[in-house]
């Protein structure tokens, strides 16, 4: 008897640990879930990267490249889900002489591309490219980052074409001309603000008379609503939010901050910012606004910062506070041109137009320290970084090209690593430099110049 208890404990033993090492195995065979960037500004659309298990310091020779591709010129930062990336790029016509072709005065021929691409291996899966002659200032290429929906992905070139795409073949199954439909001419430096899709509609600026902005069908391309109207629409993406018991898409325009219901497009409120009697044209109102509790901050290079508080009740919004100076080179709190701020604990980070990057009190817009640290050094025009908050650090993609792992605090700017990881391709203002947001996907990250687009790996193991 005692034998047989003996023999059957040794079974149940052996069985026990088969059960662990056959859940050990499996553990170790599925990867822990990895995060898509489908869109401008990522999956919560909040510009952050949620993944886990990224380098803490980078390795001696800095993140390993994991493949790089050749592309074309173009501003266009990339999209990433279901294991494809999305990108846009142009082809400029050009002589025997490799000048460009300009068929007449201030035109230049030239094709725009929709480039899918395997986000594992950067093996084309397929391209799209059609006609697109350039009428704009800084004609490298697209501007506006795709926005992919399940089996769609919707792309919008520098010269106002919104196409949508079958995401898997690249069939076309809807267009637009925005100019030609809302009899209007593409922004002076093109159409750069990136599309927002929301349930069934797709959400883009298109300018015209009343229809500043607009809304349609996803699926068939129909307008569904159009809604305001500016000298100028401006770069700025739409965004949505939770405010006052409504959902609300806020858009700002040229002199004007935009609260509308999302499916109907009436408005709920405007304020003026900048002021209109110190506007500077053309606009550069680039930045996405930033929402961060009941606060939504908006910054632009000639005018700076205005920060609004949303209404908890109703939908409704007033000025906290405004920059007062309108000199780009002494900002007085933040003049954001490209790079979106942060909030973080009752602080703002962000890089004014001249590279600065500073940290303001976000409910004064007092200045707490300014350092040239990221963005090289010294001041030059234009010069900036994006900054991507990643866990307890955050991520900066400078113009030069650098890639940068810092932690910001009320303290100051304290810098972990930095790898040169693409070369400047493109001159503008006397500079150099990289003009392309990154995206981060299955703890990888993805940018461009005019020339290649690489992918990198910033996994810890």
């Amino acid at each position: 008897m005692k034998e047989r208890f003996g023999a059957n404990m040794a079974v149940c033993r052996l069985q026990a640990v088969w059960i662990l090492a056959v859940l050990a195995a499996s553990s170790f065979a599925v990867p822990a879930q990895a995060d898509d960037w489908p869109n401008w500004l990522g999956p919560k659309k909040d510009g952050v990267w949620h993944e886990s298990g990224l380098l803490e310091k980078f390795p001696q020779g800095g993140p390993k490249v994991i493949w790089r591709k050749p592309i074309n010129p173009g501003y266009c930062g990339p999209a990433v889900a279901a294991g494809k990336l999305f990108v846009m790029d142009r082809i400029t016509e050009k002589d025997k002489d490799g000048k460009p072709v300009s068929p007449k005065k201030g035109v230049v021929a030239g094709k725009e591309r929709v480039v899918c691409l395997d986000a594992n291996d950067g093996s084309t899966v397929w391209i799209q490219e059609f006609d697109c002659p350039y009428t704009i200032s800084y004609g490298q290429g697209p501007r506006a980052t795709p926005w992919v929906d399940g089996d769609r992905v919707f792309t919008l070139g520098a010269m106002g074409n919104l196409r949508c795409h079958e995401s898997a073949t690249g069939k076309v199954v809807w267009e637009k001309d925005l100019p030609k439909e809302y009899m209007t001419k593409p922004p002076l430096w093109g159409y750069s603000a990136s599309p927002l899709v929301d349930g069934d509609l797709i959400y883009t600026q298109a300018g015209g008379d009343g229809s500043a902005l607009v809304a349609l069908d996803k699926r068939t391309g129909k307008e569904v609503w159009r809604a305001l109207k500016a000298e100028e629409v401006g770069y700025s993406p739409p965004m949505l939010c939770e405010a006052g018991g409504k959902r609300q898409l806020i858009v700002w325009l040229d002199t004007s901050v935009n609260s509308l219901d999302p499916l109907t497009g009436k408005t709920y409120w405007s304020l003026e910012h900048p002021e209109a009697k110190s506007i500077q044209r053309p606009v550069v109102n680039i930045v996405t606004p930033v929402k961060s509790g009941d606060n939504l901050l908006v910054s632009e290079f000639y005018q700076g910062s205005a920060l609004l508080k949303l209404d908890g009740e109703k939908p409704d919004a007033k000025l906290l506070w405004r920059s007062k100076s309108k000199d780009p080179s002494k900002p007085d709190n933040l003049n954001a041109l490209m790079a979106i701020p942060i909030i973080r604990d009752g602080h703002i980070y962000g890089v004014c137009g001249m590279g600065e990057m500073r940290c303001v009190k976000l409910d004064t817009g007092e200045l707490v320290w300014e350092s040239l640290k990221a963005t090289g050094g010294k001041k030059a025009l234009f010069a900036h970084t994006f900054i991507i908050p990643a866990g307890d650090k955050y991520v900066l993609f400078n113009d030069q090209g650098d890639l940068i792992l810092a932690k910001l605090s009320p303290k100051g700017y304290e810098e972990i690593a930095r790898h040169h990881l693409l070369d400047t391709t493109f001159t503008t203002r006397g500079r150099d430099v990289v003009w392309c947001h990154p995206a981060f996907a299955n703890k990888c990250l993805f940018v461009h110049n005019d020339k290649e687009i690489l992918c990198v790996s910033m996994a810890r193991d």
